[in-house]
């Protein structure tokens, strides 16, 4: 599909802005959205994540105020809400506007004396497609209050903070990854993170390669259960391998040798569900290595086998997820390709030759369609850095 030039997108929201405050914005800041190319289901087994920050953003255009009234105007679906840092409340009827009062909330916890802000919001990472659009608005609501404030905070505390106000504000428990890589993305590259120590590094994409998301247009509506209870599976197999590996904390800690060894012990299911695990932390180590020495193609391998065990192992794949990777395996192009996010819906993702890309759009698109019935959405990106005041 293609996107609005990103100037233009700059332009018409600062204008927004003057329209519903008076005046132009102080200042624009963008956050990205993101996919993660490989290492799903692992952050909250202390594992590892291999991400991009994707040229899809959340654009805030703000103003301080000399009193400390935040207004926040949803220029996508012309929505008001307001609220003072002096009484930050949960919304109930203005739940879109819980991860600005949460980002808040955290930030004043945390010692921040915050200005009150005029704020124009405009994104277009698409909704419910798994691509992190609240950690993209949560990134960017504590850019901007620094920015407005010039407080000292490292980008690493930055994303611990947003990640907060999502947990315990917004009341969603998401792992670290998708508020770490809108913060800390770099351009041309992917982020391996660690979601133990919060180590990171950026690896460099192939060149010549290009990322396709692809959205089956099909709604996560199983994916928080499903979630709570491969987190359940995953833990009971940690206490159960215990018994033989008594220094372990997390699936992390257990090298696939040694896992092969001591399969059998566990119940089938949770043996599934933590072979998945142990086995995709090493596909991530394996595909950095691969990229670091120039092999797209064994990346990819890793990328296609990634879905076969999410699909297999950890069972959160489902029928239009399947016909979407299967299309893509088959299409001019194609490096790999793999289910992305929580699974039961949501969005594929894809290695591609960048020359290929369009014909390899035209041909998955209209497979998918013939194999579904349904109209997917397919987005060519490019890895950008993480948040920044536009300049």
């Amino acid at each position: 599909m293609s996107k609005t030039p990103f100037p233009q997108r700059v332009a018409t929201l600062r204008d927004e802005f003057a329209a519903q405050y008076g005046a132009p914005p102080e200042m624009v800041v963008r956050a990205p959205g993101r996919v993660n190319l490989i290492g799903e289901h692992t952050d909250y087994n202390d594992g590892y994540v291999f991400p991009i920050a994707i040229d899809r953003s959340v654009l805030v255009a703000a103003s301080a105020r000399a009193d400390r009234t935040v207004r926040l105007y949803a220029a996508d679906f012309a929505r008001r809400a307001s609220f003072s840092l002096d009484h930050i409340v949960h919304a109930e009827g203005q739940r879109w506007s819980n991860y600005q009062r949460g980002v808040a909330a955290v930030l004043e916890e945390r010692g921040y004396h915050l200005p009150g802000l005029d704020a124009a919001i405009a994104s277009d990472v698409p909704i419910g497609a798994g691509l992190s659009s609240s950690a993209a608005i949560e990134v960017g609501m504590a850019v901007t209050w620094q920015a407005l404030s010039g407080f000292d905070l490292e980008r690493t505390e930055l994303a611990l903070l947003c990640q907060r106000a999502e947990n315990t504000f917004v009341g969603v428990n998401c792992g670290i990854m998708d508020q770490f890589i809108s913060a800390l993305g770099r351009e041309g590259a992917a982020l391996f993170v660690d979601c133990r120590t919060l180590h990171y590094e950026a690896v460099a994409l192939p060149e010549g390669g290009v990322i396709v998301i692809m959205d089956t247009k099909v709604q996560r509506g199983l994916a928080g259960s499903a979630y709570n209870t491969r987190r359940a599976e995953c833990e009971e197999g940690v206490r159960l391998l215990r018994a033989y590996l008594p220094a372990i904390e997390a699936l992390r800690d257990v090298p696939p040798d040694l896992f092969q060894r001591l399969a059998e012990e566990l119940p089938e299911t949770v043996r599934k569900r933590c072979q998945h695990v142990v086995f995709e932390d090493q596909r991530v180590l394996d595909g950095i290595a691969a990229l670091e020495r120039g092999d797209a193609a064994a990346f990819g391998r890793l990328m296609d086998a990634s879905h076969v065990s999410l699909r297999d192992d950890y069972e959160v794949s489902c029928t239009e997820l399947d016909a979407m990777v299967e299309a893509a395996w088959a299409a001019p192009g194609a490096i790999g390709a793999r289910m992305t996010g929580a699974g039961f819906g949501g969005c594929a993702v894809a290695l591609v030759e960048a020359e290929q890309a369009d014909a390899f759009s035209a041909q998955v698109a209209t497979a998918y369609e013939d194999e579904t019935g349904i109209v997917p959405s397919l987005y060519v990106c490019t890895a950008e850095d993480g948040a920044s005041v536009v300049r």
